[in-house]
Order: structure tokens, then sequence, then C-alpha cells
């Protein structure tokens, strides 16, 4: 069970980048070697730019994605909480899946985006 979307989504995309002052949104790396792509999508999911514009650990992605973990405990009943440990599984699938979007994002959504640019994506 990974975290509630709606729950993960707010905390990840709203809450925790306005008070860190990060910016959440995935930006295109587009042009390089394939490896190099992959590398980059799946790093954003640990890395992000702050407010700033220079690169940081991407801090609301990592609390967000611990705090639906942690939320998501809850559903379970209280005979199958296993405390923190279910809570960072939950926290490391939300991380994979962060990843495995950025991946869509990077290589899928694009061509079907209308209006994407054609080259690096980067500002």
């Amino acid at each position: 069970m990974s975290r509630p979307p709606t729950i993960g989504n707010f905390l990840g995309g709203a809450v925790f980048p306005a008070l860190l002052h990060q910016d959440p949104r995935y930006f295109y790396k587009g042009t390089g070697s394939f490896i190099s792509r992959v590398l980059y999508a799946v790093g954003t999911a640990f890395y992000c730019r702050g407010d700033n514009g220079k690169w940081q650990p991407n801090y609301s992605s990592v609390l967000a994605d611990v705090a639906a973990g942690a939320i998501s405990n809850t559903y379970y009943p209280e005979s199958d909480r296993n405390g923190a440990v279910v809570t960072i599984e939950h926290g490391l699938l939300n991380a994979v899946g962060d990843g495995v979007s950025n991946l869509l994002e990077e290589f899928v959504f694009k061509h079907i985006t209308p209006g994407a640019p054609k080259g690096g994506g980067q500002p």
C-alpha cells in the first residue's frame, strides 16, 4: 500500500515546498544520453531546485513520502502495524513511485503533451 494519493500530493506538492522554499515541479532534461536522462529523472526524486534556483536535497518530497507512509500505516489494523518498519517501507515505496513518475514524464508524457519544449526543458 502506498501513500494515500491526495495526502501525499498535497504535502509534497504544496505544504512542504512552501515551508522549505523548494520547487516541486519536474523539469525535462530532454537531451543527453539515455543513461544520463534516466539518472536525472530518478535523481530528481531526491534532489530539486530551491526557490534560489540552486539544486538541493528534495526534503519536501522525502518528508511527504515518510509522512504519507506514516498516515497510511494508520489504515492497517492495530495488530498489523509494525510502527517504524511499515512507515519506512511505505516511504521507500513512495520514493520509488516518484522516480518512476519522473521517468514517465521524461520519456513518455513529453511526447504526448502539446506545446512541450522540443529540446532541453530546464530553465
